[in-house]
This record gives structure tokens, C-alpha cells and sequence, in this order.
């Protein structure tokens, strides 16, 4: 099997963190999906909320370091500089000019989860098919932050205020991407609705 790599290998750690912790806050029927990229509908989690599917789209954003050193560690691609914004894929891919997931996800839910890892791709990938145990000890997670954000009204005020924020070309595992960076507080106040489930990860590693 080939080992996973830069924003690939993020989003199925990502996935993988989440899938925990939906099941240690009582979610029911969690259902990670086993892509190595978005599937059509843009779903990489689904649970059950009572009678109700729940279907999520994961973004994992490692902009939310804040020790100097290992910023500047370009060994350590999972940890970058934080910068309190969001980052929205409006164009998945500027050749075929296939829409974002912002557009074209059918997720009800966008769990926007910040994370840094202080260890190298070679490490993580490594780990990412361990056995629980070793994966959730061993992962260097060194501060992280889930917001859970409605998809349709995410969405709806995205349409109407994307306008104002420069669009932005990101290199995504070999093919360019046009993304819009939303300041945090902007999209927070735009939105109802937002809930901030804070870090995750050490409480579902101590499980």
C-alpha cells in the first residue's frame, strides 16, 4: 500500500479522530467513510442523531500552531502558524473548473477541525492503520479545536458574502484549488448556530 501523504493524510487522520469522538458523545451508527478523497456527495462521517442521519463533511486546517519553533520546523507539515480563519474550497480543481465542496458537498453538517501534529508525515502515516491503542497514544496532537458548523446555512451566507474575500490558489496533493479565507470572526457572526466543541483529541485518547 502506497502511504499517504500532505492534505490526504491529515483528512484520514482528521476522520479517523472524529469518528472517536462522535462515538464517546453518544452518537450512534457512526459510518467513516473509507475514501481516499471526498466521495461525490462530499460525506466523510455519518451518524445517528435519534431518528435523524446525520451526514458531515471534515476539513482539517493545520494552521493553529503556536510555538515558534516548530513552525518554522519544515520537517513538521501539520503545524503551521495559526490564523483564526476559515478555509473555504470554492474551485476543486482549476483545470476542470469542478466545483469546491462548498458548493457542491451534501453534508449537513461542515465539522471544521483545527489541528497540529508535531511529527513528521513519515511518522503519521505510520500510524494511521495502527490499532486504536497505539494510534490515539502515540499521535502527537499537540493542540487542536472542532467547530461544528450547519452545511445550509454555511452555505447560504457563503454565496452572498464570498465575494468580499479574495480568492486564494492552493496546491493541493498535486492540482490547484481556488479557496476563500474567511476571518473566524466573520463567519462566526454570520452564521447561527456554530457549536465549539474546543479539543478534542485528548479527551477521546484517554478513552
Amino acid at each position: 500500500m502506497v502511504a499517504l501523504s500532505g492534505s490526504t493524510l491529515l483528512h484520514e487522520v482528521s476522520k479517523r479522530i472524529l469518528g472517536r469522538y462522535l462515538e464517546t458523545t453518544g452518537a450512534v451508527g457512526v459510518t467513516v467513510a473509507r475514501a481516499l478523497r471526498d466521495e461525490a456527495a462530499g460525506i466523510d462521517l455519518q451518524y445517528q442523531n435519534g431518528a435523524v442521519t446525520v451526514r458531515a463533511k471534515v476539513k482539517a486546517d493545520p494552521y493553529y500552531g503556536i510555538d515558534p519553533h516548530k513552525t518554522a520546523d519544515r520537517s513538521l507539515v501539520f503545524y503551521r502558524n495559526d490564523t483564526r480563519s476559515y478555509a473555504l474550497e470554492w474551485v476543486a480543481d482549476t483545470l476542470t473548473r469542478e466545483p469546491g465542496w462548498i458548493q457542491s458537498s451534501q453534508a449537513d453538517e461542515l465539522f471544521y477541525y483545527r489541528l497540529v501534529i508535531a511529527q513528521t508525515e513519515a511518522e503519521i502515516a505510520a500510524l494511521l492503520d495502527a490499532p486504536d491503542e497505539e494510534f490515539f497514544s502515540q499521535l502527537a496532537v499537540e493542540r487542536d479545536d472542532l467547530r461544528i458548523v450547519p452545511f445550509r446555512a454555511l452555505r447560504l451566507w457563503f454565496e452572498s458574502a464570498h465575494e468580499r474575500y479574495t480568492p486564494r490558489p492552493v496546491i493541493t496533493d498535486g492540482h490547484a484549488s481556488w479557496y476563500r479565507i474567511i476571518p473566524e470572526g466573520d463567519l462566526d457572526a454570520g452564521i447561527v448556530g456554530i457549536k465549539a466543541a474546543g479539543g478534542v483529541f485528548h479527551r477521546v485518547a484517554r478513552r
